[in-house]
Parts: C-alpha cells; sequence; structure tokens
C-alpha cells in the first residue's frame, strides 16, 4: 500500500486508498511509517474529508499541518497545501461584494467618501486572512498556483494603499479618489476570482448536478436493478427524442411504477431517483416525491378518503406520489366502515381523468406477496401497472451489508478495525431471523447503535489522539454486560441441574457433534447433515423445558442459532378453531420462534387418531415451516413417551425431520431429597436429618407424580405450615422446616395431585 501512495503525484488522480484504509493503516502502525508515507497519508485522507465536507473542515485543516509538519517539500503536500489556500481565497472573494465595489464619477463627494471606506474595510478584511508567508513566498513557475494567489494579494495591497490615499485626502478636504483606477482593480480582481475556480483541483470544485444514473451506480448491490433502470432511462430518453421528431405511441407503458422489497432494500430511495429521472428528461415538471401511506389517505367517515386522496394527488401533480405499503389500503373481510377501496378508486379515477391523467406518476411500495396478492384483487389498479414498470428489489448479500455499516460510520467520521468489522458480521447475522430484517435500515441502526455505546462508555475518558474518537474497535461492539449467572455456559448450568445424566450425555455429545462438523467446514472438509430437532419424552416435571432453555444455548453458542430464545406453546397457542385460522395461529408463533427453538409442550395433543383436522393442519403447516426455514428453527416436541411415539410415526413428514430422542426419566428418592434441598434453599430454609428420612420414606414407599413440580409445591406448602407455627411462638427458627411442617406438606400436597 506505501508503494502504491509513492506512485501518487497529483492530486487530480484519486488517492489509490480509500479513506477507511487510510484511517486503519494508521491506526495499526501509528507512529512507525517513515514521515514520506505518513505524510502522504495524512494528505489522503484530507482528500477524502474535503470530499465529503466541502468548505471550511477542521479535520482536513490539521491533517494538511500534520502533513507539512512531516514532510512540507513533498508535491503533493505543496499541492494540497496551496490548493488548500487558493481554495479559501476564492471562497473569501466570493462572499465579499465586488459587484458593490463600483465608483461612479457623478456621485456626490461625500457618497464617494463614503464607498471607499466601504471598501477600504473589505480590503483590509481580506488581507487579514491571506497568508502572508505564501503570498511572499519566492516561485519559480509563473504558471503554477500559486502565482495567481499572490497576484491577487498584490492587487489588493495596491487597492488598499489606493484607498488609504484616497481616504486621506477626503480627511484633508483635498478630495482626490481615483473612480477609473478603483473600478479597475475591482473588475481586475473579478476576473482572477474566476480564474482561480478554473486553476483548483477539480476535487475541490467538483459539486456538479449528479446524474440519477450516477446515483443509482453509487448504491450498493442491486445489480439487476440498476440494468433494469439503465434501460428504463435509455427507453424514456429515446422516446423524448421520437416525440420531439413529431412521433406519437398510443401504447405507452406509462410512468406509474411497483417497487416491492423487504424492509430497507431502498423502495423509496429508488423513488425518489426515479423522479430525478422523470425530471430530468423534462417528463415531469419537478422531482418532488410526496410520500404517503393508509393513514394519510383513509378518512373516518363518508367522503373524507376521496377528499384526502385528491388532496394528495392536487399536491403530486408535475411530481411522483409514492404510496407506501399500499397493499394496507384493500383489507382482508373489511367492513362498510373502511374506506380504503374508496382511496382505490378515487386514484384510479385520477390517473386516467383528463384533467391530472399524465402530469404525476404513481409509485407504489411494499412486501413482494402483499403486493401481488393486493393488484390482483384490484383489476383497475393492476392494468394501470404494466409488467414491465414493476422493481423487486432482492434482500443485500452480508458483504453489501458490510458496506453500507462501513459507508455509515465513516458518514459519520468513524471506522472500523477490521476485527470490528469482522465481528459485526455475527451482530448482522444475528438480526437476520425472519422477513422482518430491515436490511440497510436495520445494519444503520446497528452502526449508531455502537456509536453510542462507544460515546456513552468513553465520555468520561481521555481521549489525546483525533484516532481515539474515529475508532470502532472489537470492544464497542460488546454491548450486553453479562451477569455471574449468564457468564455461566450452557453446558455448566446443564451440569448444575439434579439427576438426567442419560439427558446430559446426550446434549454433550450433540454439542462436540455440532462443534466439531463447524470446524469441518470452515476446514473445508465434507460435514454430516445436523439433525437438530428432537423430541424429548417423560412425565412431567422431569425438566424438559429447562433442558430446552439450555438446549438452545447450546446451539446459539456453537453459531447454529442466532437468537437461542425459547419459545414454549400448546396446543392452544396453535390450534384454531374454524378453517383456515390453525395454519396463520402457527405460523405466527413460528415467526416468533425463529433463530431459537419451538417447544411443543404436551404435542401429542395435536393428534387424535386422525379425527382433529385442526390439529392436522397444524402438524402439517409445521412440517412445511420447518422445511422452508431449515436450520432458523428448532423444533422440540415433548410429553408422555408413548404418546409422543404415536405422534412422531403419525405423519411421515415428522418421521422424516426427528431423528433425535431424549427421554427424561422420573427422578430417583435420592435426587428428590437432593431436589427438596435445593428448592429450600433457594429461599434460604433449611430442615434435618429427621424431616429428611421422613421424605425419604415418603419418597421410596410413594410413586411421586410431578416430580420436581411435586417437589416445588412440597416446599411452598412447608414454608407456609412454617408460616404458621412460628407466628405462634416467636421463638422458633425462621429458616428451619420442622418435620412437623414437612408433614403437613405431604399431605396437603398428595391430596391435591390424587
Amino acid at each position: 500500500m506505501l508503494e502504491q501512495l509513492k506512485q501518487w503525484n497529483s492530486l487530480e488522480q484519486q488517492p489509490p486508498i480509500s479513506e477507511v484504509e487510510a484511517l486503519r493503516y494508521m491506526d495499526q502502525t501509528d507512529g512507525e511509517q517513515e514521515k514520506e508515507a505518513k505524510a502522504l497519508l495524512y494528505v489522503t485522507l484530507a482528500y477524502h474529508r474535503i470530499k465529503r465536507h466541502p468548505g471550511d473542515d477542521a479535520l482536513a485543516e490539521q491533517f494538511i499541518d500534520e502533513a507539512r509538519v512531516l514532510n512540507p517539500s513533498h508535491p503533493l503536500v505543496a499541492e494540497l497545501y496551496e490548493s488548500q489556500q487558493l481554495m479559501q481565497a476564492y471562497t473569501l472573494l466570493k462572499k465579499t461584494p465586488l459587484d458593490q465595489w463600483i465608483l461612479h464619477e457623478t456621485d456626490h463627494d461625500s457618497a464617494k467618501s463614503k464607498k471607499a471606506k466601504a471598501i477600504y474595510s473589505d480590503v483590509r478584511n481580506l488581507k487579514e486572512q491571506w497568508d502572508d508567508d505564501l503570498a511572499k513566498k519566492t516561485i519559480i513557475d509563473a504558471s503554477s498556483r500559486l502565482s495567481l494567489y499572490q497576484d491577487v494579494y498584490e492587487e489588493l495591497s495596491d487597492l488598499e494603499q489606493m484607498l488609504e490615499e484616497a481616504i486621506n485626502s477626503i480627511e484633508n478636504r483635498r478630495i482626490r479618489v481615483p473612480v477609473k483606477e478603483i473600478n479597475e482593480r475591482t473588475r481586475r480582481l473579478s476576473d482572477n476570482q474566476d480564474e482561480i475556480y478554473k486553476r483548483l483541483p477539480s476535487f475541490l470544485t467538483d459539486q456538479s448536478f449528479q446524474n440519477p444514473l450516477e446515483a443509482f451506480d453509487q448504491m450498493v448491490g442491486l445489480r439487476d436493478v440498476k440494468t433494469y433502470i439503465r434501460r428504463y432511462y435509455h427507453f424514456l430518453r429515446y422516446q423524448q427524442q421520437r416525440k420531439s421528431y413529431g412521433f406519437s405511441m398510443v401504447d405507452e407503458p406509462g410512468l406509474h411504477m411497483i417497487i416491492t422489497g423487504n424492509p430497507g432494500t431502498g423502495k423509496t430511495t429508488i423513488a425518489r431517483l426515479l423522479a430525478n429521472i422523470y425530471h430530468e428528461l423534462g417528463i415531469l415538471d419537478t422531482k418532488e416525491v410526496v410520500e404517503v401511506n393508509r393513514s394519510h389517505l383513509v378518512g373516518s367517515y363518508v367522503g373524507q378518503s376521496e377528499e384526502n386522496t385528491m388532496n394528495y394527488v392536487k399536491q403530486a401533480i408535475g411530481g411522483v406520489l409514492f404510496i407506501d405499503e399500499a397493499y394496507s389500503l384493500k383489507r382482508e373481510g373489511q367492513t362498510g366502515n373502511d374506506y380504503g377501496q374508496a382511496v382505490i378508486d378515487t386514484l384510479v379515477s385520477a390517473m386516467t381523468s383528463k384533467e391530472y391523467g399524465g402530469r404525476f406518476a404513481v409509485i407504489l411500495a411494499g412486501y413482494p406477496e402483499e403486493m401481488r396478492q393486493f393488484l390482483w384483487s384490484n383489476p383497475g389498479l393492476r392494468s394501470r401497472f404494466p409488467e414491465q414498470n414493476h422493481i423487486e428489489l432482492p434482500d443485500y448479500h452480508m458483504d453489501e451489508l458490510l458496506t453500507i455499516a462501513e459507508q455509515t460510520a465513516t458518514d459519520n467520521d468513524f471506522f472500523f478495525t477490521t476485527a470490528a468489522l469482522n465481528e459485526f458480521t455475527s451482530l448482522i447475522d444475528r438480526e437476520r431471523v425472519d422477513d422482518s430484517f430491515g436490511n440497510a435500515r436495520t445494519v444503520k441502526n446497528l452502526v449508531l447503535k455502537t456509536v453510542f455505546q462507544k460515546g456513552a462508555k468513553e465520555a468520561e475518558q481521555d481521549k489525546h489522539h483525533w484516532l481515539d474518537h474515529m475508532r470502532i474497535s472489537s470492544e464497542d461492539l460488546a454491548w450486553d454486560l453479562k451477569t455471574d449467572e449468564d457468564e455461566r455456559s450452557p453446558i455448566q448450568r446443564l451440569d448444575e441441574l439434579i439427576g438426567l445424566s442419560n439427558v446430559k450425555e446426550e446434549v454433550k455429545k450433540l454439542s462436540s457433534f455440532v462443534q466439531a462438523q463447524q470446524k469441518r467446514k470452515e476446514k473445508g472438509y465434507p460435514v454430516v447433515p445436523i439433525q437438530l430437532h428432537s423430541v424429548f419424552s417423560g412425565n412431567p416435571g422431569t425438566g424438559k423445558t429447562t433442558v430446552a432453555e439450555i438446549y438452545a444455548d447450546v446451539l446459539k453458542e456453537c453459531g447454529l442459532l442466532k437468537r437461542g430464545h425459547t419459545v414454549v406453546v400448546s396446543r392452544s397457542d396453535l390450534v384454531a378453531g374454524y378453517v383456515g385460522q390453525t395454519a396463520i395461529k402457527t405460523k405466527r408463533k413460528i415467526r416468533e420462534a425463529l433463530g431459537g427453538v419451538l417447544f411443543i409442550d404436551e404435542a401429542y395433543a395435536l393428534y387424535n387418531g386422525g379425527r382433529d383436522d385442526f390439529g392436522k393442519e397444524a402438524i402439517e403447516t409445521l412440517v412445511d415451516e420447518m422445511t422452508k426455514h431449515n436450520e432458523n428453527l428448532v423444533v422440540v416436541l415433548a410429553g408422555y413417551q408413548r404418546e409422543m411415539e404415536q405422534l412422531v410415526e403419525s405423519n411421515p413428514g415428522l418421521s422424516s425431520r426427528f431423528k433425535k430422542y431424549f427421554h427424561f426419566p422420573d427422578y430417583t428418592e435420592d435426587e428428590l431429597i437432593d431436589m427438596t434441598h435445593y428448592q429450600a434453599q433457594q429461599y434460604g430454609y433449611h430442615f434435618n436429618e429427621w424431616a429428611e428420612s421422613f421424605l425419604l420414606e415418603k419418597y421410596t414407599d410413594h410413586k411421586v407424580r410431578g416430580n420436581g413440580r411435586f417437589i416445588n409445591n412440597l416446599v411452598n406448602e412447608a414454608i407456609q405450615f412454617q408460616a404458621i407455627r412460628i407466628m405462634e411462638n416467636e421463638a422458633e427458627d425462621m429458616n428451619e422446616l420442622e418435620l412437623v411442617d414437612l408433614e403437613k406438606a405431604w399431605h396437603t400436597v398428595r391430596r391435591e395431585s390424587s
């Protein structure tokens, strides 16, 4: 890279490296570069900043000063400094009212005197802002930019002296104002101002109007869309040329457009660029875009929707009317009080009327599938938007999202270190779970959230270098401060569970298998398909839900799940009471679980020997969605062992997808004792060996229904009986559960559970 920089020899050329590359190199090797290389890095940074921030920029000036300190004689350093000074001179002259400096011989002496003093003040102000050393520097090349800078300085000096003499003559009542000479100097200054602009490097003056196609090309990604827009642009130009020759086309495709895509794919941006194209080609009078949605158009009483719609149509005359989420105008099963259809009818009428037709363009935007259904349900609208005027914007790829992240950071004067940018990938990936992912919008929000976290964390820290205020490092991406409990790994939390030795071994085996396959994938080796969907069988209270949550965390830690959350549902959360709604309810819960685990408790309730059509619909929807979302969703079916086997065997789709079985046995007597101790200790209680012997005898002689739930209820009841006892005798130990408390609790819970 340094060799590339050393070959850069003119500001008329783009720097060989980007602003971010220069910042990263400066950050990584600060203090180690040779002076020439470091000076060129500062020149590169100043060049890019001036391009992004035309006009005065404190950091650009600082970078130029740093470059001059390091290597003032380097041609690029000198060229940039002199160009900057020349640009400042041009700006100063531009701000000065040279057109008001003209004197007239016919003016009264008092008017000449007043004007001369005003000009003299302006000249003194200009000279004070000139670089005196640069203005008097000896130069060899008379055609250089610096010679023009000195010419202007000399003109100002001569004019200053001339005006000073005139003012002195006025004060001595010997009025001699050389009107002709002063006006001649003023004209020369005006000419020099124009000449300065011509001699400035193009990167300082390149603020010309940007062609809409160039703006499209600068957008990240969207290759196919850019190709289409380019062809569409040339077609419109062709049509305009034909019209200028007198040709006409009866069946023109029109200007109305449909733009579909998921959130953050650039629908609004492209609508604005299309408006620019229409305006540049002279098809529309203005490039203004009137942006509305359902809330702007639909009224609450008869006639208001039509009025609202026409008001916005009139605002859009000569430009573009952009309707976001247009399908919301037509709601399923809408009642007579929903006036969305009135908006559609009014809009179609305006688009085809003699008064408004052809005088504005309509662009409808929204999600692809919803927009497709909306158009098919509205033939009147569909016919106004021919197929070739439909643009579908794809979701951005990861490399494109990273480019957007870097652009957002740079626009806000930050940059990612290489390590931070690599880590930022995982933050983006964590958000890319379902169709609600906001693409560019989400990425920008993530960058701004990172900036906020960095600022909040570092506000009170001393920063001694300007790079410290721009650098986004890996540490700045550590948003979530973990508690001690969170710091325990999922496997550690699994090991802390009482019993379940076979389940623990299965989860650990699966975790190791997943990690091994991930490493094989990274090294390019063939990988074995990973079966994550599981069946948890066992009686109630054996820890199935708890293990499912840990299971989700294990898969997240392995990098297979993006969120690692658990959504617990039962039949009532999936099945509706009438046809068609079960699939909707099931899909809603699946979307909620994307990126994590969907835990279906008592899943066998969905299967009723084939007689339950609603349950069957839920199962079929589940199978379809599992295929659609693949590794983005893990489903765990839970329930009694025999019933779970029947459920899985009832549907080929289930049996082919659930290969992993975890059986949760009932707890042994010793494990139940351990659980009782653990549950009591959670609230600061304990019990002695007499009480423990009683419980061990009961656990041995009686089958405990509910396992962990039974223990939880038992301890809660014992605590309540202990409360009665200690309130009657305040001398009792408030933390000890005595035998009598546990005896009463046992009988109560056994009676309630029988």
